[in-house]
């Protein structure tokens, strides 16, 4: 059973010195980085009263292939620490990308004399995405949506504190009336894997994120499709829709987009995390 964590979150600190032991068996179960890891499931241990009870606890959800992030209750993000619940899609490194692009074109409008930007995290799952904006580009209205009521939890605890709204529901429906034709930057990261491929994602996602978090549909692009289609009524006007996407999928995303009658379709492509974004204005 393979147990890889993301380097950027198991790199992050090293402020308790590993326990050969821990770090064997850690290492037993497959985790590549299991130095990094026994120091981190050691320092969230020692926020407990009892820590020797509460390392063995996560060590054992660890070596049962929960992800790491979800066991500490937290991932790392664009620089910040991320809030988890069990079973919530983890943000991924390549994510970052998207992040990055929206928090530019955020920061554009926020340029504007008396213009405070008004974006949406759509299927935001824990919030990453808007907490990555709002720390990059300064006061903002964030909006964020999603379907799966952990995820949402989770995003209430992120961005709540923030000032931003966290709905759920489906797509656009649970969004305020009042963001209609208001927009200003629409972040998504829908779910884009083929439903035939989730069989081959590692276990530690297909078996411990919600399953509504990675299907896509046959192509991986069902939801891309609904997005495509209502994201002009929402953008305001020069607003913009960033869709994240695979290198491999990301012409026919950029097809559909601008089907739906999105101008200056570009992909946005970084090889280093190979995260890839398709970005166009209304």
């Amino acid at each position: 059973m393979p147990c890889q964590t993301r380097r950027g979150a198991g790199s992050c600190v090293v402020l308790i010195a590993s326990d050969p032991v821990l770090v064997a068996r850690l290492r037993a179960a497959g985790c590549v980085f299991a130095e990094d890891e026994a120091a981190l499931l050691s320092e969230a241990a020692h926020e407990h009263a009892d820590a020797a009870a509460a390392l063995a606890r996560l060590v054992a959800r660890r070596v049962a292939g929960e992800p790491l992030e979800q066991v500490l209750g937290w991932a790392e993000f664009a620089g910040l620490r991320i809030v988890l619940e069990p079973g919530v899609f983890v943000p991924r490194r390549r994510t970052e990308v998207l992040a990055a692009e929206a928090a530019s074109l955020t920061r554009a409008v926020a340029s504007r004399p008396g213009r405070r930007p008004v974006v949406v995290d759509l299927c935001c799952g824990a919030g990453a995405i808007g907490a990555a904006v709002a720390d990059a580009a300064g006061p903002i209205e964030l909006v964020a949506a999603d379907l799966d009521p952990a995820a949402v939890r989770a995003a209430r605890r992120n961005l709540e504190p923030l000032g931003a709204l966290v709905v759920e529901g489906d797509l656009f429906d649970p969004l305020p009336a009042r963001l209609r034709g208001r927009v200003d930057v629409l972040a998504v990261n829908a779910p884009y894997v083929p439903t035939d491929e989730i069989a081959m994602m590692p276990p530690e996602a297909r078996d411990h994120e919600a399953l509504v978090a990675l299907d896509g549909g046959a192509d991986g692009l069902d939801v891309h499709r609904r997005v495509a289609a209502s994201a002009r009524e929402w953008l305001a006007p020069g607003g913009h829709l960033l869709i994240e996407t695979s290198r491999r999928q990301a012409p026919t995303t950029a097809d559909l987009v601008g089907a739906a009658g999105l101008d200056g379709v570009r992909i946005v492509h970084d090889g280093e995390i190979d995260g890839t974004v398709v970005i166009a204005r209304s």
